[in-house]
């Protein structure tokens, strides 16, 4: 299983964070919604960066294997 915490916006829940566990074939099939070439294209289309169980992540992208794909450049 994957957990997944996410941040409700609506007025009367602001403040309130709720952790969401999805199996593993459904995490999969949020990943492969979406699908980049590269990072330079994911960057292009505003994605980046891509965290693991969000539309466009896989592990080819995953460069550090952190579960964040196409991380800003952190060189010079």
């Amino acid at each position: 299983m994957v957990g997944i915490i996410s941040w409700n916006v609506a007025p009367e829940l602001t403040g309130h964070w709720r952790t969401v566990t999805k199996a593993p074939a459904e995490v999969r099939a949020v990943e492969q919604s979406v699908y980049y070439r590269n990072c330079d294209e994911a960057r292009a289309a505003g994605a980046a960066p891509i965290y693991r169980g969000s539309p466009g992540y896989r592990d080819g992208m995953d460069g550090e294997s952190d579960g964040i794909a196409c991380e800003p450049y952190r060189g010079s």
